[in-house]
């Protein structure tokens, strides 16, 4: 499992590659939010992917596990409902002092979504926020919506932690064994999907590129 790390102050960015064990990532973020908030590490934005893996919220309706023993699936305290991890869509997992950042939930959840609005219009793909949906949409030339990233967030004595998955080339079938963030109505996407030859590295220069726009340097 290789791995990069750069550290900006008191920010540092971690590029881990290979596929990264559910619970391994969650031990780490669990570990890593506790010293974030006694200050004897860095707020962390963390680049990863996962096996494919089903992730319940705290919001998470049992009903819309349509195919539980298909993949692994993991309960976890993060808000929304069920999503999908797996190869090729590019996991970020967030952990920051909120408390450096305005101490205001809705308005982090807005940032990220921001996020990833302002990387995908760099690779010509107008994406937005949906009203009464978590996540980022794309409207197909049919007329079709669909969820090309989600949203998850936790936040504990005001550090953040999960974060954001944004579909860069994943196997879009594996979504069929859950109704995605409970929403039966809508499909997803991916860049991949959209026609666009995007590397996962690409994509991760774009969002490293485009932080600074939403959270300053």
């Amino acid at each position: 499992m290789a791995q990069a790390e750069k550290t900006t102050q008191s920010l540092e960015w971690k590029f881990t590659n290979g596929l990264i064990a559910y619970g391994d990532a969650m031990k780490f973020m669990e570990s890593r939010v506790a010293d974030i908030h006694d200050g004897t590490a860095a707020e962390l934005v963390w680049f990863l992917e996962h096996p494919p893996l089903y992730t319940a919220g705290t919001s998470a309706d049992l009903a819309d596990l349509v195919s539980p023993d298909r993949f692994p699936v993991y309960q976890t305290g993060r808000g929304g409902q069920y999503t999908y991890h797996g190869p090729g869509q590019r996991v970020v997992y967030v952990m920051l002092d909120l408390t450096k950042h305005g101490r205001d939930v809705r308005k982090y959840v807005f940032q990220l979504e921001q996020w990833i609005i302002n990387t995908l219009a760099e690779f010509k793909v107008i994406a937005e926020r949906r009203t009464g949906r978590i996540g980022v949409w794309v409207t197909r030339e049919d007329g079709r919506e669909e969820k090309i990233a989600a949203i998850g967030v936790r936040v504990r004595k005001w550090v953040s932690f999960h974060g954001i998955c944004l579909n860069v080339a994943p196997e879009l079938e594996h979504y069929s064994g859950i109704v995605p963030c409970g929403i039966a109505s809508h499909g997803v996407t991916s860049l991949a999907d959209l026609g666009l030859s995007v590397t996962m590295g690409d994509v991760d220069a774009m969002l490293e590129y485009k932080w600074a726009e939403i959270f300053g340097k």
